[in-house]
């Protein structure tokens, strides 16, 4: 019996509308990025003006027609949810996704340079640490404005860590959890305009640094070299590029079995922790879809070393592939996901999180660069204040502007500190699912994270604070 589907009914058509104006926003910014000369030079990412021309459009769609350009009926007819949530949703996945498709990727276990250990973990410290004194700061201000402006929750400034530090999949998770668990009008749209925020200030402040070193001569900015060969399409062992399946195939389908996985765990940790968890856990699908890839990792090393499994199906590639297309999606979604009629009243507040983010991220990370890795200060710092203002990726663009070819060890060092990072840092996202829960509780995590912040600081400088300690004691002898 038929079902009645016309495939001439507006109801098919919404999902690919709704995916052909991202991909549109894309090509726009690709094309500003190309032919307007001081976005070309400033470094800021194309997916960022992509997702900068959507909010644009859609904001102007708003006041001029009462609805944002999502939420007209062509992307949302037949569905029960309105354009702007399709876009939220995305943002959500493709972080987890991302994430996904980066662990999965093949790792040279010798590719750490010997002796290198310490510069690793320091740089792992140092990713935690300015998590801490960013969230610390961005909960001073917001207490402090809370008092003026009602709807703003004092809690909400601790957002500036994970839209500075983390980008828009994470400023999206909390300001979400924020927004619905605790009342915070306008949450998703603020984290996501505090990630949209430090995506400018990393790429422009990057800009302007370099500028100004190049012009000391304390660096100097190199031509980039051909990438034909930083990366192997087909490695030895590997299943064929073409075979009876696409290899691209088995990549995305090795992805999205782990997020399938991904959702059975949160399923079953979000029935056991209780309903007033239960958003938190969801909430760690980036980091619980790592765990699922590393599981399935392991599975197919395991498949390959019995001989149950001829071949490798892993390809960094590819895999490096989805995870761009992922976070490219990712960031065009979020930031035109915006809401500006939600944050009218936290304008203020906004720009002063992003304008003492920006300059207590830059103050800081110079000064360890300067302090722990004087052979490649420069490079240290371009790559990890690009990071801690925008991504990973918006680090290596910077760094690549001095460092084309990685000759330094910056480029190793984002790659393995992860996880020193992760682990150092996972406190940092449980203390601020509980930072909102009251008053109390806000001051709570200030004094906690306060306290965390010195003594990472002592293990991060550990090597200069000892050392002067033994010169001082030997003196006296």
């Amino acid at each position: 019996m038929s079902s009645g589907l016309s495939f001439a009914s507006t109801n098919v058509w919404p999902v690919i509308m709704f995916l052909a104006v991202i991909m549109g926003g894309l090509l726009v910014g690709n094309t500003l990025k190309r032919y307007i000369p001081f976005l070309r030079k400033s470094l800021i990412p194309v997916s960022v003006l992509g997702g900068i021309f959507l909010l644009v459009i859609s904001t102007v769609a708003k006041f001029t027609t009462g609805e944002y350009l999502f939420n007209y009926a062509i992307f949302s007819e037949g569905s029960s949810i309105n354009g702007i949530e399709m876009l939220e949703i995305l943002t959500y996945h493709c972080l987890a996704i991302g994430f996904i498709a980066m662990t999965l990727r093949k790792s040279d276990s010798k590719g750490m340079l010997k002796g290198r250990v310490n510069e690793v973990v320091n740089t792992g410290i140092t990713t935690v640490s300015t998590y801490l004194l960013q969230g610390l700061l961005g909960l001073a201000i917001t207490v402090g404005a809370s008092f003026f402006i009602p709807k703003l929750i004092k809690a909400s400034g601790i957002i500036l860590c994970f839209g500075f530090g983390q980008g828009t999949g994470q400023a999206l998770n909390y300001g979400s959890i924020y927004e619905n668990d605790y009342g915070f009008v306008g949450g998703k749209s603020f984290g996501l305009t505090i990630a949209a925020l430090g995506f400018l200030a990393a790429s422009i402040g990057g800009v302007i640094y370099l500028n100004y070193h190049k012009k000391k001569g304390d660096i100097v900015i190199r031509e980039n070299v051909s990438e034909l060969n930083t990366e192997l399409v087909e490695e030895e062992g590997e299943v064929p590029m073409v075979d009876s399946i696409d290899k691209l195939t088995l990549q995305i389908s090795l992805v999205l079995v782990c997020y399938a996985i991904t959702y059975l765990i949160m399923y079953i940790l979000g029935n056991l922790v209780g309903e007033g968890l239960t958003t938190t856990i969801y909430g760690f699908n980036f980091l619980l879809g790592t765990l699922s890839a590393v599981i399935v990792k392991e599975i197919l090393k395991i498949l390959r070393k019995t001989n149950l499994m001829h071949r490798d199906y892993v390809n960094n590639f590819l895999l490096n592939r989805i995870a761009g297309f992922a976070f490219d999606v990712m960031i065009v979604a979020g930031i035109g996901a915006i809401r500006v009629d939600l944050i009218r009243d936290y304008w203020g507040v906004l720009l002063i999180l992003a304008v003492v983010g920006v300059l207590v991220t830059f103050i800081y990370i110079k000064f360890v660069s300067f302090k722990l890795f004087k052979d490649y200060r420069h490079e240290q710092f371009m790559v990890m204040y690009g990071m801690l203002t925008g991504t990973a990726s918006t680090g290596v663009i910077l760094l690549r502007e001095i460092d084309p070819s990685f000759e330094t060890p910056a480029s190793e060092n984002i790659v393995y500190q992860n996880f020193p990072a992760i682990l150092l840092g996972f406190p940092m996202m449980l203390v601020a699912a509980f930072c909102p829960r009251s008053d109390i509780s806000t001051y709570i995590t200030m004094g906690v994270i306060a306290l965390y912040f010195i003594v990472l600081n002592i293990i991060l400088f550990r090597s200069v604070i000892f050392k002067r300690k033994v010169k001082k004691e030997n003196r006296n002898v």
